[in-house]
């Protein structure tokens, strides 16, 4: 079967137009994304590949971007086994698994090219040349399960019980599908109408609610049999009625059909007289000014990482501040898993339902370079905050949107990480052939969807350097689960099984942990009576590259990459070395 033509997107101008785009090297992590993304970003290269990959413009100089897997890791499994992914992701089923997707490598590809435009940003702007910059898939994988790490590092414990368990739910005639509500009453009316025990409706709340921390939701099996007694016209109904979403597993040759071909950002230029400024300092974005209006984690991870690049990131809190910052468990009385995302941001608190605030609002937007928002489609517009009114004030402003689904699904469900994961083909991408699809429960999306939220304001810093436009950047969860599955979609357009084969990445049991095998490695004898520190001498002797699976995320924090911040919390390092 031949694969469908790619749709032809619509492109405007570049931030990397008149540049030149050479690859050279051995191959390393996500070359063929790093790529692919500054070619649609308006860079021209001859098609080679190569981990060093490196831009050049005669305003610009040269830059290359480097990618490794860095001291323990030699490819992806390996790189999931040794930063917690594994860990991470199979705790809703008991034990470490490996997802059967390339995660880690995409996050270190997204990251170098973010790196590339933040060098060539400072060269732009006179801050002197950026020759290289090096991601390591160790360091990206240390990222994605940085709030993992930072609740392991924690003074208290979990709120939540870590036990296996959790969605997706099967309907008695065979619908497997994700419940998604932020609302406890919702959550009652919606298993009360399917006639689920009070108790376990009242148990079942708590794990649901917190999955996206504890990334497993050890609720009653009886919500899980509910569902099975229950239709899926019931269960759709139901949901309709209590005001809950629910959303089928859909498969990736389902997505594939109905792709459009876009790319995870779209960058939408505004006429504007902006004068490019000089730097001032050392971080590639230093001087520049970030109001974030973000919660949970897609937008403030977008502007944690502008804020590791040298800008200053403001964030815009509601009166008494972010809910959030009290989420156990804590450091020095401050959630662990929100200074992850948020240490080192100043904070205003700003009341958006007051008139006198939101105008606040538009006059502090008029003095910065960055608002970034994820507010609920139509939210901004709603508020007089969309990118038209404070456009207004300030026509040079980059004005970023992450969304869920950036408006390209009509009738598409929740914008949520795991309603996206269900939505796209995910859940059948992260397993291996012999097991069930399902939506991992480590926040996959939300990660991945922060990452190309800073990638693209980059891109829009960038291009308002070389043209003096304002720009709108708009990116979403729906393009972070496309360039996450892009592989495995591709195969299923062309009629291929999509899946990875039974055991995929499964790591091997032994009497005191859990080793992990480059991935399409061969193990020559049965490991399980033999200690870990015996099964990779053993292996490494017969030229195996082996590594120990992390299954206790607090023996992360003893390893000498990670610090501890003010508070004490643990702090992953910075994803990017520049030269």
């Amino acid at each position: 079967m031949a694969t469908p033509a790619t749709p032809a997107v619509a492109r405007t101008v570049g931030p990397l137009d008149g540049l030149r785009l050479e690859s050279s090297g051995p191959p390393g992590p996500a070359d063929g994304l790093v790529a692919e993304h500054l070619r649609l970003l308006g860079a021209r290269g001859d098609g080679s590949s190569g981990s060093r990959l490196t831009v050049t413009g005669e305003d610009l100089g040269e830059v290359t971007a480097r990618t490794t897997w860095g001291m323990t890791a030699t490819d992806e499994a390996t790189a999931q086994a040794a930063t917690g992914i594994m860990a991470v992701h199979g705790r809703r089923d008991g034990s470490p698994r490996g997802l059967a997707v390339d995660y880690a490598a995409t996050a270190t590809g997204v990251l170098a090219v973010q790196g590339l435009l933040a060098g060539l940003l400072a060269s732009a702007r006179g801050g002197g040349r950026t020759a290289q910059v090096e991601v390591s898939a160790e360091r990206a994988g240390l990222l994605a399960a940085s709030q993992y790490l930072a609740a392991a590092g924690a003074e208290e414990g979990e709120a939540a019980e870590l036990a296996p368990g959790g969605p997706p739910f099967t309907s008695a005639d065979g619908t497997v599908f994700e419940l998604e509500t932020l609302d406890p009453g919702v959550w009652a009316a919606f298993w009360r109408a399917l006639d689920a025990p009070e108790e376990a409706i009242r148990q079942g709340w708590r794990p649901f609610q917190f999955r996206y921390a504890t990334a497993c939701a050890p609720f009653p099996r009886t919500l899980h049999e509910a569902v099975r007694a229950s239709s899926w016209e019931r269960v759709r109904h139901t949901a309709e009625t209590s005001g809950a979403d629910v959303c089928p597993l859909r498969s990736l040759a389902e997505r594939a059909a109905e792709y459009d071909g876009a790319p995870p950002w779209e960058l939408s230029p505004r006429d504007a007289t902006y004068a490019p400024g000089r730097a001032s300092g050392d971080p590639p974005l230093s001087g520049f000014t970030v109001l974030e209006a973000g919660r949970r984690i897609q937008a403030p991870l977008a502007a944690h990482l502008l804020g590791l690049l040298g800008a200053e990131v403001i964030r815009i809190e509601p009166p008494g501040g972010d809910p959030l910052r009290g989420m156990p468990p804590t450091c020095s009385g401050v959630s662990a898993r929100w200074l992850a995302l948020n240490r080192g941001k100043k904070a205003v608190e700003v009341d958006i339902k007051s008139p006198a605030d939101r105008e606040r609002l538009r006059e502090m937007a008029a003095d910065a370079d960055v608002f970034l928002h994820n507010w609920a489609p139509g939210k901004a517009a709603q508020l007089g905050l969309d990118h038209e009114h404070l456009a207004a004030a300030n026509p040079a402003l980059v004005y970023a949107y992450t969304s869920g689904w950036a408006g390209r699904l009509p009738g598409a469900p929740m914008g949520t990480d795991f309603m996206v994961q269900a939505r796209t083909g995910v859940g059948e991408a992260v397993r291996p052939a012999d097991e069930t699809p399902a939506p991992s429960l480590m926040t996959l999306l939300d990660v991945l969807g922060g990452l190309l939220g800073t990638e693209g304001v980059l891109a829009g810093l960038l291009l308002r350097e070389r043209t003096g436009h304002g720009v709108r950047v708009d990116s979403s969860l729906l393009g972070a689960a496309d360039v996450l599955t892009a592989p495995a979609r591709a195969r299923a357009a062309q009629g291929l099984d999509p899946r990875q084969p039974a055991g995929f990445r499964r790591p091997l049991p032994t009497t005191d942990g859990w080793i992990a095998l480059p991935d399409h490695g061969a193990i020559p004898y049965d490991v399980r009576g033999l200690s870990t520190g015996q099964a990779l001498l053993r292996l490494r002797e017969r030229g195996l590259a082996a590594v120990p699976v992390v299954t206790d995320l607090a023996l992360l924090l003893s390893s000498g990459s990670i610090s501890r911040d003010a508070h004490g919390a643990p702090a992953v390092p910075t994803p990017w070395s520049f030269v």
